[in-house]
């Protein structure tokens, strides 16, 4: 897959089905459009097209709101989508100024004059141009005018429900990583760097590698302890995982810390990636070390027990 941070470095096709979108989470949904797309494209011995914007439009649109916490940077949203078979990615800067871009400039200028589009896909109450004002049937009725066909994937469900971005996000807000993973297709995950804890694990014998994620807009879910595996120089470890203020150490900040089963090499500095299997508990203040130390002795038998279904 090749990787285009602006839409001047790309070349013009001669056959491109294009597909457009924010694609946050590449979730089981987005997964529906894009076997599409890069179906579609072997068809007609064409080339596949993700049109993606970056910063999320929201974050620019509405800079004082930082409610909005994402599923995936766009390092990760890349990753999801080369395993997906795409052939061209393009990252579109997304700034107030293209976000006054009518829909028909939009698609004369981007998807027609500088990519080649021939064949347009995109999902269900897809909208696009300043003010959201494009959609498919204005795109139905003029296709032919544009020189290119269009088509539109149908509302996709699992077990009823619609699969988005926003449940996925709701989800892990609660800590229902479970649901979240069967709406990704995949265990959510984060990336952080290890950095210099209180070593409060180690006097109990559970050593923990403090976690800081450097992107603040990335979602981090519901405090509580979790069951995970853990990747770091392409092995991967079982692992369990607590976010929260630790309140049996009077913590004060809200911090990530994982144990890692089994491990006992220097990671001060690197960075790992930690993906949520299942929620094993809330977070819980307890009455002394000891304590802690025989509850996470338990948590560690139940991880264990999760992780080797």
């Amino acid at each position: 897959m090749k990787i285009y941070h602006s839409i001047e470095e790309f070349h013009k096709l001669t056959y491109a089905v294009v597909t457009s979108g924010t694609f946050d989470g590449v979730h089981f949904g987005h997964q529906k459009i894009l076997k599409r797309l890069t179906e579609a494209a072997k068809k007609n011995h064409g080339e596949s097209v993700l049109i993606t914007f970056w910063p999320h439009p929201r974050m620019v649109l509405q800079p004082n709101d930082q409610s909005l916490k994402l599923l995936s940077t766009f390092e990760e949203k890349a990753d999801l989508l080369k395993k997906q078979g795409i052939d061209h990615l393009i990252k579109i800067p997304f700034t107030k100024e293209f976000s006054q871009m009518s829909s028909e400039d939009f698609i004369r200028k981007i998807l027609v004059d500088k990519i080649g589009t021939k064949r347009l896909i995109i999902g269900y109450d897809h909208r696009f141009g300043k003010n959201r004002e494009g959609g498919f049937e204005h795109l139905k009725a003029n296709a032919p005018a544009y020189g290119f066909e269009v088509e539109e994937i149908p509302r996709q469900d699992v077990d009823h429900m619609a699969v988005s971005s926003t449940k996925i996000r709701n989800a892990l807000a609660t800590g229902n990583v479970g649901l979240a993973n069967r709406y990704l297709g995949s265990p959510y995950s984060i990336e952080g760097k290890v950095i210099e804890g209180e070593r409060i694990g180690r006097l109990i014998k559970f050593p923990t590698a403090n976690l800081c994620i450097e992107q603040d807009y990335k979602l981090i879910p519901a405090d509580g302890v979790y069951a995970v595996t853990v990747k770091y120089e392409g092995l991967t470890y079982k692992g369990m995982l607590n976010i929260g203020n630790r309140p049996t150490v009077s913590g004060q900040a809200r911090s990530i810390e994982v144990h890692i089963f089994n491990f006992n090499q220097n990671i001060y500095k690197k960075k790992i990636r930690v993906h949520f299997i299942e929620r094993i508990r809330d977070e819980k203040k307890f009455n002394s070390l000891e304590e802690l130390k025989k509850q996470l002795q338990k948590d560690k038998e139940i991880a264990d027990n999760i992780l080797n279904l």
